[in-house]
């Protein structure tokens, strides 16, 4: 079970529309937000992993710290939810340390686990996974095995694989469900926006190849009185705004339904 935290404002769908120059002028809402998902985990016994941004850990110490003494993994999301695939391999490696250095201070853990922003390790990316062994990554969550407008490396494994033979670096992407020969994407918006029978298609599957589930969501998703973005495309705003109020019981039920642990700990137990 995994967190992507973010701002609400900080999110793909806003990108082209909300300049981060005016970032500091809006209203902060990741600490309240992610709060309500740490109650919730809290009520369904569940330990996660949070990929949080260094931009949100300078800013939310206390929420870092939280995060930390339940139990949760914290893991980086990268500084400020650049994608990957628009940075060189040494700007990468910057966003990388500045992340890092912001989350170790903010939770006085080591960081060990990393997700790209939207998923933007892909085959644009040749040298991502290279930078990440480099830097003594135990593991990148950074991989959608999908097609998609935004994202998605679709031949790449479905499962976890090692992308480097000379290094111990595990890529463990998020799950899809296999239907009728394609990929179809699941967690965050998905699960918001589709029958929740297609995750459980996702997660029975990856449990029957003897692999796990990987599910993610971000906390901003069970916030139905975040501020609207009236400017951002149509497109845009069904994708970020659409059944945000089902999604706090949806998760709920799907807590309840599987076994979850934290994404270090599912790395750990994968058998070479």
């Amino acid at each position: 079970m995994s967190v992507d935290v973010e701002e609400w404002f900080q999110v793909g769908a806003f990108e082209r529309t909300i300049d981060k120059g005016d970032w500091g002028t809006l209203e902060s809402r990741v600490a309240d937000n992610t709060a309500r998902v740490l109650d919730l985990f809290a009520a369904a016994g569940v330990r996660a992993t949070f990929f949080t941004l260094g931009w949100v850990a300078q800013r939310q110490p206390r929420l870092i710290r939280r995060i930390v003494a339940e139990g949760h993994e914290l893991a980086s999301h990268g500084w400020d939810h650049q994608r990957v695939f628009t940075l060189t391999a040494e700007a990468f490696r910057a966003d990388l340390a500045r992340a890092r250095v912001a989350l170790e201070d903010a939770g006085g853990v080591a960081v060990g686990g990393y997700r790209a922003p939207s998923f933007s390790i892909d085959a644009r990316t040749p040298w991502a996974h290279d930078v990440l062994a480099e830097e003594g990554y135990a593991y990148s969550s950074s991989v959608a095995p999908v097609r998609h407008d935004h994202y998605g490396w679709r031949h790449a494994p479905r499962f976890a694989w090692r992308p480097r033979h000379d290094a111990a670096l595990v890529e463990l992407p998020v799950s899809v469900a296999r239907i009728a020969g394609r990929h179809v994407a699941t967690g965050g918006g998905f699960f918001r926006l589709l029958p929740a029978a297609l995750t459980d298609v996702a997660l029975r599957q990856a449990h029957a190849a003897g692999q796990p589930g990987v599910f993610y969501f971000h906390p901003w998703e069970v916030d139905p009185g975040q501020p609207r973005v009236a400017r951002a495309p149509l497109r845009s705003r069904l994708r970020h705004y659409s059944r945000i109020d089902a999604m706090a019981p949806r998760l709920a039920a799907l807590l309840a339904r599987y076994r979850w642990g934290r994404t270090d700990a599912v790395v750990a137990g994968l058998t070479p």
